[in-house]
């Protein structure tokens, strides 16, 4: 038996305690494993994070990646808040989400239950870590971590912290575990688990979801990219459209809801075009545009900035000469993750979201608002782009299937 075959079984048999587990001894699991981050933090930050980092700026690391794998004392008391948020939210496993008395007199209830065992496959972002033990934990999950290489000190010492907590706690350490190996073989390997392994999750860039989805026999969830797009229509009020794309862009730019690409209304061309390059120009943001753009200083636009999810201080810009066009723009190169459009005309809202075929839409907001906690889950494990069960930020609901639950008096058909 591989190493890897040997962790996801002894995850199969710890999901099955788990899954028999009270709220009261999984919420008591979460805070423990909170207080250990904290009380673990030189091994975490200074030993594990602090090695991962030297090799990362020996390896020339882009500024992005790096940004994501840094650990801070604010960073790492974040990470143990969010677990102390998940133990504070509510029990998703064996809520009813239907039921009745059928005619015949059968009692039936659609209840939720745990996947079982859950794989994580996943880029640089030790707080993935925690997130993911966490909300798997909730939800009755057993969970495999796979992430990035070079990240590798920094969560060996997360976990480590994370299963000395959830043993004394009382419950199977196994719950949480790092799938062994540091090559892509052990990668691939967990992606053929099937019937070892129940689903797997992809977070991170494209390259890495395209891998899992075509290269896995287990189920996925699809975790999508983010080229999000701000539409500034005619009807907008560019007092809030310029401050909704600079948040947008510039708020965190290396996250999955920062905006990629900026369209504008030629109706209001003339105005917002010198405001808006200016503001990006001071906030370092270089924008990669059409030739109305280039007027004001943007570097020319090619087919591939408007497919780009960079992950930087760029984006891609372009005059659209109607909403018709602003929406057949979005369709052809947005991820389906988040768009958004900014005006205070109803039916061009209206049409926007209903023609807008992505994960989240939203109307005269930030995209950067795309994200569980901001949408009041509490935490998420990753933004599903697909259609199939679970779409958008996923929460703790969207970390279970159901069961049906029949009960009968002798009956027979």
């Amino acid at each position: 038996m591989s190493e890897v075959i040997a962790v996801a079984r002894a995850a199969r048999v710890a999901s099955r305690a788990l899954a028999l587990a009270t709220r009261a001894e999984k919420d008591a699991a979460l805070h423990a494993m909170a207080d250990a981050l904290l009380e673990n933090e030189d091994d975490i930050i200074y030993a594990g994070n602090a090695d991962d980092l030297r090799r990362a700026e020996a390896a020339g690391t882009p500024a992005n990646i790096v940004d994501r794998l840094t650990l801070t004392p604010e960073r790492l008391a974040a990470m143990a808040q969010g677990l102390r948020d998940i133990a504070g939210l509510p029990d998703p496993v064996g809520e009813v989400v239907r039921g009745g008395v059928l005619t015949n007199g059968l009692e039936l209830r659609q209840v939720r239950v745990p996947f079982g065992v859950v794989g994580m496959i996943y880029e640089a972002r030790p707080n993935v870590t925690a997130d993911a033990a966490g909300i798997c934990l909730k939800s009755g999950n057993a969970v495999l971590l796979r992430g990035s290489s070079s990240a590798r000190m920094t969560n060996e010492a997360v976990v480590e912290a994370m299963r000395d907590a959830i043993a004394a706690s009382g419950l199977p350490a196994d719950v949480v575990q790092l799938v062994p190996g540091e090559s892509h073989d052990s990668v691939k390997e967990l992606m053929r688990a099937r019937g070892d392994v129940d689903v797997l999750i992809p977070r991170g860039g494209a390259g890495l979801i395209r891998s899992v989805v075509e290269e896995s026999t287990v189920p996925v969830i699809e975790t999508g990219v983010g080229n999000c797009h701000v539409y500034v229509d005619a009807a907008a009020d560019l007092d809030m459209a310029l401050t909704i794309a600079l948040n947008s862009k510039t708020h965190r730019t290396s996250v999955c809801n920062s905006a990629e690409s900026l369209l504008v209304h030629a109706d209001v061309a003339e105005e917002f075009l010198p405001r808006i390059t200016a503001a990006f120009q001071t906030a370092g943001v270089v924008v990669h545009g059409d030739e109305d753009f280039q007027q004001h200083g943007a570097v020319p636009a090619t087919d591939d900035d408007w497919g780009q999810e960079y992950l930087s201080l760029d984006i891609s810009a372009k005059v659209v000469a109607s909403l018709d066009e602003a929406i057949t723009h979005i369709q052809a190169w947005s991820s389906g993750h988040t768009d958004a459009i900014v005006t205070d005309d109803q039916r061009a809202a209206r049409r926007f979201v209903a023609e807008v075929d992505s994960a989240a839409v939203l109307v005269n907001a930030s995209t950067r608002f795309t994200d569980g906690g901001e949408f009041g889950f509490g935490a998420e494990i990753g933004i599903s782009t697909q259609k199939l069960h679970a779409r958008g930020p996923m929460g703790l609901p969207e970390m279970t299937s159901t069961k049906y639950v029949v009960v009968g008096d002798g009956h027979v058909r």
